[in-house]
């Protein structure tokens, strides 16, 4: 656990909060909605990507009946950059009609309303408890999944399984910013394939797990 902490303590420090992706700037002034529907957006997505569109898109549509109004060939036109923008555009109003229909309109507080959703999964649900609610819960995507396993603090082969495990063995203080780093880090530096071993600042407490290559 020490070790943990020495590393979530580079890192933070490494990508302060001016550095931080869309979602995790979205925190400071919490809109449950839009982080809702940037989170939906930002899926195989660029963060720069998700930032300018999720923009364009509540300038014209900031509320679940608005984007159940908006004629489907024109939110698609918006959120093209996004890619996989029909599927998305679907989501987008399917998870709107819920929110109108179950919900009073209202985003729900609670992770089994959230994954009651259809398009709504866990990595989401979180991300909303705790950067729209402040909840304490650790949103886990491919990034969390991939550096957390990496680096060694859990064994793990589902996302699902990974939140669990650093649940455990992360100090809670971190739990709010731990998706933050590690996602930039992610992103930066302990790429998917040939990380940036070479230009690492936590690489003398990583146990390289899986790593076959790297730079």
């Amino acid at each position: 656990m020490k070790q943990i902490s020495k590393v979530l303590n580079i890192l933070e420090k490494k990508y302060n909060t001016n550095k931080r992706t869309t979602l995790n700037r979205m925190r400071a002034r919490p809109n449950a909605f839009k982080i809702l529907i940037s989170c939906l957006l930002s899926l195989r997505a660029r963060d720069e990507t998700t930032d300018v569109i999720s923009r364009e898109l509540f300038k014209v549509a900031s509320s679940p009946e608005k984007i159940v109004k908006l004629p489907t060939r024109k939110l698609e036109k918006i959120i093209f950059s996004t890619g996989h923008y029909r599927k998305k555009a679907q989501v987008l109003k399917s998870v709107c009609r819920e929110l109108i229909e179950r919900f009073n309109s209202k985003v729900p507080r609670t992770r089994e309303e959230l994954i009651s959703i259809k398009g709504v999964g866990p990595k989401t649900a979180n991300i909303v408890l705790n950067f729209a609610f402040g909840e304490a819960v650790i949103p886990v995507d491919t990034h969390v999944h991939r550096v957390s396993n990496r680096l060694g603090w859990v064994k793990t082969k589902l996302a699902e399984k990974t939140e669990i495990e650093l649940m455990r063995v992360v100090p809670k203080k971190y739990w709010f910013e731990i998706n933050a780093v590690l996602v930039l880090f992610g992103r930066e530096i302990c790429q998917p394939i040939s990380p940036w071993c070479s230009k690492c600042v936590v690489k003398k407490y990583c146990g390289r797990v899986g790593v076959a290559r790297s730079r």
